[in-house]
């Protein structure tokens, strides 16, 4: 028997570059992203129309995904935003690379 590991994902969307961010926790960032692009998911990210993947780290423990995931909640905006350009600096939406990047 050949064991998998799983990984979790805290992930940053934006409307666009600088615009509003929403930050998330999944175990399956592609379908997670494609539900949020295709608004399937009612709320803030289908209101303000927040779907470009501007930022994702992987983890290999739930716990400290989701502790992770409440510790960039509060971060300030500007801490958000610096975070993002380090490693993003153009806010390019990595969703459609995102099988080359996990």
């Amino acid at each position: 028997m050949r064991f998998e590991q799983k990984y979790y994902y805290v992930y940053i969307l934006a409307s666009s570059r600088n615009g509003t961010l929403y930050i998330g926790f999944t175990s399956n960032l592609p379908q997670r992203i494609f539900e949020h692009k295709n608004h399937l998911l009612p709320g803030f990210t289908d209101r303000y129309n927040v779907d470009k993947l501007v930022y994702f780290e992987r983890h290999d423990n739930a716990n400290d995904a989701i502790r992770r995931e409440k510790r960039l909640k509060d971060w300030k905006r500007n801490w958000k935003k610096d975070l993002i350009e380090k490693y993003n600096p153009l806010w390019r939406d990595l969703y459609e690379d995102l099988n080359n990047l996990l």
